[in-house]
């Protein structure tokens, strides 16, 4: 008889070439290229280009490619409204979710066209969307008027400059980039097999990615990065994280932004990331978060014994996010403008060699009752 796997755990449930995560020696390879290479020297363009066509672009290719992202930056007006009408408490993630699922109404094209060569168009359409649709929510729910794109800056450099005013600097863009990079793909993830379960039915790629932002809305999956960074605001100071990291443990509760369903080792990408926030600290003026993160790292390595517990990518995320001036609240919307990438190439991939996912399950209710008629009961 088939074995049950709660939560699939160790379960293989499909083939994909787009990314290869090696939990026991702390790896992670995008189509071939592994992630600490790219994030010292590549682009996010670039990554978005390799997860969807898998090869690295030529220059005039990414060119292109960045052209082609800049132009499609702009929300249709009906969709702003839309934004402009959502109550200011609603979560960004939500006001992302609700804006997405009537975007198809407003693509070019055949709705039923479910092509490659469409779904491409739809892919970076998404990708330029989503962060004009994230800053413009923050500004609007702020009083603020939301900022125009511009076309002449990169995705994460665009993205600072909606949710600021102001253009970044070198290593604010860097910083956003590289962290966009790191979260652009991460294999069968709780949001990507969300996604690639409802491509599978054959429905359309907004469809597939509203139940990708669904999946990334609940704590154990994106939303880490908010709850560390409501973790150090609690916490307050350096000096008063010991006391706090050690009554966590004596709970026994989870220490969020540690521990990995993959990795048993530190995520790859919390190492890069962990450098990227000391150096954002350091000009920003924010070492306290950076000092902090660093602590509750070192007091969570005195506590956890032989326990695999270990930073993951959403640990140094939240004070480096925090020290580019983007609140705990908007750090999960930006996994979904990274993850975009990663979400429409598995969405190409899953209907370029479809079948529909549709696993068993193990009936544990009772059989053999009688029905009694309604009058009698």
């Amino acid at each position: 008889m088939p074995q049950v796997a709660r939560g699939l755990e160790g379960v293989v449930a499909g083939t994909t070439a787009l990314a290869l995560i090696d939990g026991r020696g702390g790896r992670l390879v995008y189509c071939g290229y592994d992630i600490n290479d790219l994030a010292r020297h590549s682009t996010f363009e670039e990554v978005c280009y390799l997860l969807w066509h898998g090869r690295l672009p030529t220059r005039g290719a990414l060119a292109a490619l960045a052209d082609e992202l800049r132009g499609m930056r702009d929300l249709p007006p009906s969709l702003f409204k839309l934004l402009r009408d959502l109550p200011e408490n609603a979560h960004p993630l939500e006001a992302l979710r609700t804006v997405i699922s009537p975007t198809l109404a407003f693509d070019a094209g055949d709705p039923e066209d479910e092509s490659r060569e469409t779904n491409l168009r739809r892919a970076k359409r998404l990708t330029a969307l989503t962060s004009t649709i994230v800053a413009a929510f923050h500004r609007i729910r702020q009083g603020k008027d939301p900022v125009a794109p511009r076309s002449d800056l990169s995705h994460a450099a665009n993205f600072l400059y909606m949710l600021h005013a102001k253009v970044p600097d070198a290593l604010e863009q860097k910083a956003l980039d590289t962290y966009c990079i790191l979260l652009a793909e991460h294999g069968y993830n709780a949001s990507t097999f969300t996604a690639r379960v409802i491509a599978s039915t054959l429905s359309d790629m907004y469809s597939a990615i509203c139940g990708a932002i669904g999946a990334l809305r609940g704590p154990l999956h994106g939303g880490a990065a908010q709850w560390t960074m409501h973790m150090l605001l609690e916490i307050g100071s350096v000096d008063a994280v010991d006391a706090h990291i050690q009554t966590l443990f004596d709970q026994h509760k989870k220490v969020p932004g540690f521990g990995h369903r993959v990795y048993k080792v530190e995520d790859p990408r919390a190492r890069v990331l962990r450098d990227l926030s000391h150096r954002v600290a350091e000009k920003s003026g924010g070492m306290k978060w950076y000092e902090m993160s660093e602590r509750v790292d070192a007091q969570v390595a005195r506590l956890r014994g032989t326990k695999e517990i270990y930073p993951n990518v959403d640990f140094y995320s939240a004070s480096l996010l925090y020290n580019l001036g983007i609140p705990a609240d908007l750090m999960t919307p930006m996994f979904a403008v990274s993850r975009m990438a990663g979400w429409t190439a598995h969405v190409i991939e899953q209907q370029s060699d479809n079948r529909l996912i549709r696993p068993e399950s193990e009936y544990t209710g009772p059989t053999g009752l009688t029905y009694i008629p309604i009058a009698e009961r």
